[in-house]
C-alpha cells in the first residue's frame, strides 16, 4: 500500500470520521480507523457499533491496499505535520512509514479483517433536503432530548415525513421541540427514531448550503445520510415515540410579542446569579405593556423591564432559565411571540407554523 495526499485534505477526513471513535470502549479495534487506498482516492472508516462514518478524499495512489491504525493516534500526528504532502506506505506486515517534510513516522498498523465495517444498506425509502436546512433543523430541536439513559425513546429525535411534510420533533418531559419543512416532492410515511449523538455529529459535519444536498435513506434498523463524499450510518431507537399532537394547542389567554435579543440578554444577565448546580427560575411578570423579569437567588436578586406588545390577561409565570435561552439562541426572527394560558399551563413559541417550541412553567412558589 502506497500513497501520497494532500495534508489538509487528511486532517480534514480524520476529523470527520473521528466522530465514531468511542472515547472508552471494552474492544481497542474500535479505536481505529480502517485507510483503504482506491485507485485514485482514499477512503476512511470509522464504526463504534451504534455510529459509523466513511469519507473520500482525492489521493495519487501508487499500490491499493487496506490498514488499520489508531485513531487517536494518526489524528495527532497528520495535525501536526508541516503543510505538505504525506507520503503513507504500508508493507504487508502492517509496518506503516509515513513522512511529511523531514517529519518521518515508523508506526504499527493492525490487520483490517476484524474490524466491523459499514453494514450494507437498502436505498431505496430516502428524501433530499438541503444540508442548510438539515443542519438549522437539528440545531433548533436538539437541545430538547433527554440525556435518561432509562427512558432511552427521548434520547431520540422523531423523523417523520408524511408526503411532502418533514418533521422533526424532540421532547425531555419538560419542553418540546418540533421543526417542520415542505419536501420539493412527495414521499411514502416514514416515522423513525434517530440518536441525538449521531444528529449531533451529523450537524457539525454538515458544512453544505441551500443548494448543497443530502440524502437521507431509511432502512428498518439503521439510518444512511449521503453527502458529498461522505457517509454516516447509525442504528435506529427502537419504540414508539410520543403522541407529540396531543401536547399541542391552539389556546391562548396571553399573547405576548417581544424583542428576542432583548428578552436574551435580560434572561441571561440574570442567570449571572445563579451559583452551579443552583435551580432557580426566572419571573417573568406580564403586566400592560411590559414584562418585568425577576431573579432571586443565594447570591441576591435583579430585575428588569421589557417593552412588549400584549393581547389578553396579565400573567406571573415561572421559568427554568436555560429552557428559555435555548430557545432563543437559535431563533433568527427579531420579533418572536409568546403564547400562553395560565401560571400552569404550558407557553408556546411559534415561528409562523414552521417551528414550535413547547416549554412547561415552574411552579412558583412566593413568600
Amino acid at each position: 500500500m502506497k500513497f501520497t495526499c494532500n495534508k489538509s485534505d487528511m486532517n480534514e477526513a480524520i476529523n470527520i470520521v473521528l466522530k465514531a471513535v468511542p472515547g472508552k470502549t471494552t474492544m481497542p479495534i474500535l479505536e481505529c480507523v480502517v485507510i483503504q487506498a482506491l485507485e485514485e482516492e482514499l477512503k476512511l472508516t470509522t464504526n463504534d457499533m451504534s455510529l459509523g462514518i466513511e469519507t473520500r478524499i482525492t489521493a495519487h495512489v501508487e499500490e491499493e491496499g487496506i490498514i488499520l491504525v489508531n485513531a487517536k493516534m494518526i489524528s495527532d500526528i497528520i495535525r501536526k505535520l508541516p503543510d505538505q504532502e504525506i507520503f503513507f506506505e504500508a508493507d504487508d506486515k502492517e509496518n506503516i512509514l509515513l513522512f511529511c517534510g523531514k517529519a518521518k513516522f515508523n508506526l504499527s498498523g493492525k490487520n483490517h479483517e476484524e474490524f466491523p465495517m459499514l453494514p450494507e444498506i437498502e436505498k431505496t425509502k430516502k428524501i433530499t433536503v438541503s444540508q442548510f436546512t438539515l443542519r438549522e433543523m437539528i440545531q433548533q430541536t436538539i437541545f430538547s432530548i433527554s440525556n435518561n439513559e432509562n427512558n432511552k425513546i427521548l434520547t431520540g429525535e422523531l423523523f417523520e415525513i408524511h408526503g411532502d411534510e418533514f418533521q422533526i420533533a424532540s421532547l425531555d418531559l419538560h419542553r418540546v421541540s418540533i421543526r417542520k419543512m415542505q419536501l420539493k416532492e412527495s414521499y411514502d410515511d416514514i416515522k423513525v427514531v434517530i440518536p441525538g449523538k449521531t444528529l449531533s455529529e451529523v450537524s457539525k459535519i454538515l458544512t453544505g448550503g441551500i443548494e448543497d444536498e443530502v440524502e437521507i435513506y431509511f432502512s428498518k434498523n439503521h439510518v444512511l445520510f449521503e453527502f458529498a463524499k461522505t457517509i454516516i450510518i447509525s442504528r435506529l431507537i427502537e419504540g414508539n415515540f410520543y403522541n407529540i399532537n396531543q401536547m399541542l394547542s391552539n389556546d391562548y389567554e396571553t399573547k405576548v410579542n417581544v424583542n428576542r435579543k432583548e428578552l436574551l440578554a435580560c434572561i441571561d444577565r440574570a442567570t449571572l446569579l445563579l451559583r452551579e448546580a443552583e435551580n432557580k427560575p426566572v419571573i417573568i411578570n406580564i403586566k400592560n405593556n411590559e414584562i418585568k423579569l425577576e431573579m432571586n437567588t443565594k447570591i441576591g436578586s435583579m430585575d428588569e423591564n421589557i417593552n412588549i406588545t400584549k393581547e389578553g390577561k396579565d400573567l406571573r409565570i415561572a421559568f427554568d432559565p436555560k429552557f428559555i435561552i435555548d430557545v432563543l439562541r437559535v431563533i433568527d426572527e427579531e420579533e418572536i411571540n409568546l403564547y400562553l394560558f395560565n401560571a400552569k399551563a404550558p407557553c408556546f413559541i411559534r415561528d409562523d407554523q414552521s417551528y414550535i417550541y413547547l416549554i412547561l412553567p415552574v411552579n412558583l412558589i412566593e413568600n
